[in-house]
């Protein structure tokens, strides 16, 4: 089915940096606040500001995390300890709940100067699933997934939701924590071999090997492809629309025609696809696991 193995009936997506690109924002918005942070307490003790690494310090200690575990992982790395605190805490605390409110004061901003768009090849993805009348979840550590959702314009290509709202309602660990991806497959009536994983984050690639699910597929938009399958990914793909087999009707679409607004028009490649006479980024597997297009995958 669309690239994946043939025991696969459900697909769970991560939201930032997979359907959406506000993995990008909110780096920006970590480094924003942590820089901050780092700043002020080097001045006042007299050492010297190292500031955040979107490139380093990001992928490992804060994406995909939960806000909270995001702040207190980062904090560990710098052997740095700040006193908990409560979600009640306004930004200005100096606790890790504080700054985790600092930093989302910070992305909502960015969020409404910027705007909110999804990755053209993630919604073809998705309206071929749907199409193919296969189960559809998002799982989110953000707590503005709704919202996001809502805004990009996909909410309803997504039945199932389970974000940081829901985490918290029902007690649910977060990445790399497989248990906000077990519950969004029991709402789709699914066991985790049936379901594939689909995220950008190391700890959400760690998240879906964790919970024996039946595949794990890592997007890769910022070039750490191998990271992703040491991590546990089964296969990396630069954008979701390269799982869509060559040919495969894409729905509303029944031959040549003029492109949808924001896909490719003739001539042109879009997001993952190969143009003229190229071949492209691909699917890249993980040495002893079945890649796509092996003759293993329908």
């Amino acid at each position: 089915m669309l690239g994946l193995p043939e025991q696969i009936k459900v697909c769970l997506f991560d939201l930032d940096g997979v359907l959406t690109p506000t993995a990008a924002v909110h780096a920006a918005a970590w480094k924003e606040m942590f820089d901050a942070f780092l700043e002020r307490r080097a001045r006042h003790a007299g050492g010297p500001f190292v500031p955040f690494s979107v490139r380093d310090d990001y992928p490992a200690y804060v994406d995909g995390r939960p806000r909270a575990d995001g702040v207190r992982s980062f904090l560990a790395s710098r052997h740095i300890e700040l006193p908990v605190g409560s979600p009640a805490d306004p930004p200005t605390a100096q606790t890790v709940h504080g700054l985790g409110k600092r930093k989302n004061e910070i992305l909502l901003a960015r969020l409404r100067a910027g705007g909110i768009t999804a990755y053209p090849g993630s919604v073809r993805y998705l309206r071929a699933l749907a199409a193919a009348g296969a189960g559809r979840a998002v799982v989110s550590s953000s707590a503005n997934c709704a919202q996001v959702l809502t805004a990009a314009g996909i909410d309803w290509l997504l039945p199932v939701r389970i974000d940081a709202a829901v985490a918290a309602r029902e007690h649910l660990a977060g990445k790399p924590a497989p248990d906000t991806y077990l519950a969004a497959a029991r709402e789709l009536r699914a066991e985790p071999r049936q379901a594939a994983v689909f995220e950008d984050a190391l700890a959400g690639v760690e998240a879906g090997r964790a919970g024996g699910f039946g595949f794990v597929v890592g997007v890769d938009r910022i070039g750490h492809a191998d990271a992703l399958l040491a991590h546990g990914a089964d296969i990396t793909v630069p954008d979701l629309a390269v799982l869509l087999e060559p040919g495969e009707p894409e729905p509303g679409k029944s031959g040549p025609g003029e492109p949808e607004p924001g896909e490719p028009g003739p001539g042109e490649s879009g997001p993952g696809e190969p143009g003229p006479g190229e071949s492209g980024p691909g699917k890249h597997g993980r040495a002893g696991r079945a890649a796509a297009g092996d003759g293993s995958l329908s």
